[in-house]
């Protein structure tokens, strides 16, 4: 018995020594997966984006109504079985405007983070590997663009030009690379001096391939934790936009346009049921964008086990 004991102990230690060790992204999607809260937040988000996505086929196959088909004789009705969320001031379906809505503010927020994203990868990483002129005329930029208010230039935007959701995402782009830079920037410079880079650079390797091969896997956890707070920091940004009046413009529907059309009646007792529904939903996916930053955050920190 103590024989085979012995050989059991062997084997096993055996077999660990020859497992391959678990890479950094399977460590992190373990302890992602051991993390209940987040997987919650990222189910919610799913299920609202699947929604989202397939707003016409649900309105046009389930709730069998147009999102854009107005009858003045069924405003301001309450929620009811034809009417799940009821109607607005024009008659519309108001749960199949909050599918197409959702469509429409979900794409802002993560097309924007993801152009936002590229833009910070490539400036900051430039900005800090090469230094001189090139980080220079980066962090001047980065300094002008922080010295104006956001919110007064995207009023000046909004009231000057015509904005559609493409635009106000290009916009936001534009406006919020300077944290992401910063950010990448700040992790290039620490690094940039390590053995690993000095070794590839006296391998004769390419910035370029420095960069993409070493410098970026680096940097991407931090940016993807930073990215998803992007998200909802966009999405809330076209909500304020939109609720003051000069974000997307009817008949596009969005959570804050219909946020800003239901403030008009709030006062109506038969239209308050026009202002829970988005606000809600903007509550709700931007709370899981954020619970979903601080899991990734906790998942990807090497530090914690």
């Amino acid at each position: 018995m103590a024989a085979r004991d012995a050989l059991t102990l062997q084997a096993e230690a055996e077999a660990k020594i020859e497992s391959k060790p678990l890479s950094f992204w399977q460590i992190a999607w373990m302890r992602l997966w051991r993390d209940p809260l987040t997987i919650t937040a990222i189910v919610v988000l799913l299920i609202i984006t699947v929604f989202s996505l397939g707003a016409e086929v649900i309105s046009i196959n389930v709730l069998e109504v147009d999102p854009d088909r107005t009858n003045l004789l069924d405003s301001f009705l309450a929620p009811s079985s034809e009417y799940w969320l009821g109607t607005d001031a024009l008659g519309r379906d108001q749960l199949s405007r909050l599918l197409v809505g959702g469509r429409v503010s979900l794409a802002i927020g993560f097309f924007g983070a993801i152009f936002t994203l590229f833009l910070g990868l490539v400036l900051g990483i430039s900005a800090a590997y090469f230094g001189g002129f090139i980080d220079d005329a980066i962090m001047w930029l980065i300094n002008t663009l922080g010295s104006i208010p956001q919110l007064f230039l995207l009023l000046l935007v909004g009231a000057l030009f015509d904005l559609t959701p493409a635009w106000l995402t290009v916009l936001f782009a534009l406006l919020g690379w300077p944290f992401i830079t910063r950010l990448v920037r700040s992790n290039v410079l620490s690094m940039r001096e390590r053995e690993f880079i000095e070794a590839a650079r006296a391998l004769g390797c390419s910035p370029f391939y420095i960069m993409v091969r070493h410098i970026v896997p680096n940097v991407l956890p931090i940016v993807i934790i930073a990215t998803t707070r992007t998200v909802g920091n966009l999405m809330l940004a076209e909500a304020a936009l939109s609720f003051l009046g000069f974000g997307v413009q009817p008949p596009t529907a969005t959570w804050g346009a219909m946020l800003t059309k239901a403030q008009q009646f709030i006062l109506l007792p038969d239209a308050r049921h026009l202002v829970w529904a988005p606000g809600i939903m903007i509550t709700i996916t931007v709370l899981c964008m954020f619970i979903i930053g601080d899991g990734l955050r906790d998942a990807m920190d090497p530090r914690l086990k």
